[in-house]
């Protein structure tokens, strides 16, 4: 099995928002990798990593960060493969990270989602994908349907709540 989805983090402290990825593409049954690296610490290694991925198979990198973030932008730089950024809560609430990975100069783009919103880039790298494989498209569209029976089961259960001034 070769994976299609690769998971970088800068660092393992960021994988308890990482691992959310991570278990939404096992769910769903996509080969992924997942390695730390960092931008400023192993900067030859993310540049290999970068321009070697589309070679092994890889067709969507999601890069997480925190702080100055600049680990889905060097990807970015060195690859032509979608990437997508996860900026991770740090210094100011993640705010800090976030605008590190939005403001990407022309040519270089990076998706990015919200903050510590693994979860929400592996959705994206499974959509994605889903465009030219049915099978993952019927998943996905599974997954979406299962949101919506969420919330019908919460308005549900919401009805049986009781107030004495609760009009439904």
């Amino acid at each position: 099995m070769k994976p299609v989805v690769s998971i970088i983090m800068g660092s393992t402290s960021d994988l308890p928002v990482m691992e959310k990825a991570a278990k939404f593409l096992d769910e769903m049954q996509i080969p992924f990798e997942m390695n730390a690296l960092s931008a400023h610490r192993t900067p030859d290694e993310v540049e290999s990593f970068a321009k070697g991925a589309a070679e092994r198979g890889v067709k969507i990198i999601i890069a997480g960060a925190g702080m100055a973030a600049a680990l889905p932008g060097v990807i970015a730089a060195s690859t032509t493969l979608p990437v997508i950024g996860v900026p991770i809560k740090g210094m100011l609430d993640g705010l800090d990270a976030m605008l590190s990975i939005i403001q990407m100069p022309p040519g270089i783009p990076v998706a990015t989602v919200a903050i510590n919103g693994a979860l929400n880039a592996a959705i994206l790298a499974g959509q994605m994908l889903a465009l030219s494989d049915s099978k993952l498209a019927s998943k996905m569209e599974a997954y979406k349907h299962g949101l919506k029976n969420k919330i019908v089961k919460a308005n549900a259960e919401l009805a049986d709540v009781k107030y004495e001034y609760k009009c439904n």
